[in-house]
């Protein structure tokens, strides 16, 4: 059992390109499977009915001695990670059944992405920015890239310098639209699929501060890396460490929300929707592979709702006198 999984991690990540962070939430979750499996005696694949699967995903939901529930996102994470394993055994001949294979997920509710108002993305920018230079440097741009060109926290972080348009470049990519500078650039993302993203003047103006006065010294203390954005000790800054600059941005802004960089994605898109943005723009910028993705951003908020039948229904006001 634990050769069979070690196969399929290699395949996803070898042959699928899935990224590191994928790979390794798949391993948890098969590694924790296994267990389940050992404990009911299971020692090989062939072994596992549709009942213990089931048996399996009852267990995630309602927890047991050494784990908390799990929710349902979670859940249905897992399940993606057993049914992958199980179709790749079958398709390999390592196995002979798939008792995943008629699973399925519980079904998640639509939940409407947090994002904030345009005004409160300019205090967080501005928090982000604040303090001494080099990290406050580092933080601005990285803030301002995130709410710029949507990218995942990842795709930002994994950047190198190399990835950045140079001066000839930038020469090259400019295009004013309605007098603004707009910018190009290349984000790889899940699965190392790259797509190219457009981005402003303020983000140029605070990239290029850091690069030029917040960078090198930031790479003078450590060994030599390709990242542009640099933790303090030189290296390449890690998500978890760009996760405490967004929500260390949102307490010095006084938001009194729990944030993080997924919250500026949400935002770019909410706010280039609302601007009249079309849907399927907006998937491409967001590197989302189905337009469904995209389209949770098109639910409409209760608050949204209130205000257009106030502003649009005449039996909304009441009459005066």
């Amino acid at each position: 059992m634990t050769r069979a999984v070690a196969a399929y991690v290699a395949h996803i990540e070898v042959e699928r390109g899935l990224s590191p962070h994928t790979v390794a939430g798949y391993q948890r979750d098969l590694a924790r499977y296994l267990a389940f499996c050992a404990q009911r005696g299971l020692a090989a694949p062939d072994a596992v009915t549709a009942a213990d699967v089931q048996d399996y995903l009852a267990e995630l939901a309602g927890g047991d001695g050494e784990h908390q529930p799990l929710g349902r996102a979670s859940v249905a994470r897992a399940l993606a990670a057993v049914r992958g394993w199980h179709a790749f055994l079958v398709r390999e001949g390592r196995a002979n059944q798939d008792p995943a294979h008629d699973q399925r997920a519980p079904t998640l509710p639509r939940r409407l992405p947090k994002a904030l108002s345009y005004p409160q993305v300019e205090r967080l920018l501005a928090a982000a920015g604040a303090g001494e230079p080099p990290l406050s440097l580092r933080d601005g741009a990285l803030a301002e890239l995130l709410y710029s060109t949507g990218a995942r926290i990842s795709e930002l972080v994994g950047l190198d310098v190399d990835d950045l348009p140079g001066p000839e470049q930038a020469l090259a990519q400019d295009a004013a639209v309605d007098g603004a500078q707009i910018e190009m650039l290349l984000l790889r993302g899940k699965g190392g699929k790259e797509r190219i993203v457009p981005f402003g003047r303020p983000a140029r103006q605070t990239l290029d501060a850091y690069l030029v006065r917040g960078r090198p010294a930031l790479a003078a203390r450590g060994a030599f890396t390709p990242a542009v954005f640099l933790n303090a000790r030189g290296g390449r800054l890690s998500r978890q460490s760009a996760y405490a600059v967004v929500r260390r941005a949102a307490s010095r802004a006084g938001l009194g929300v729990e944030l993080s960089p997924h919250t500026l994605r949400h935002s770019f898109a909410t706010h280039l929707l609302e601007g009249g943005a079309d849907v399927r723009v907006v998937q491409e910028l967001l590197g989302h592979a189905s337009v469904t993705t995209t389209q949770i951003y098109t639910l409409v908020t209760p608050q949204r709702l209130r205000q257009e039948y106030h502003l649009s229904h005449p039996r909304a006001r009441a009459r005066d006198g």
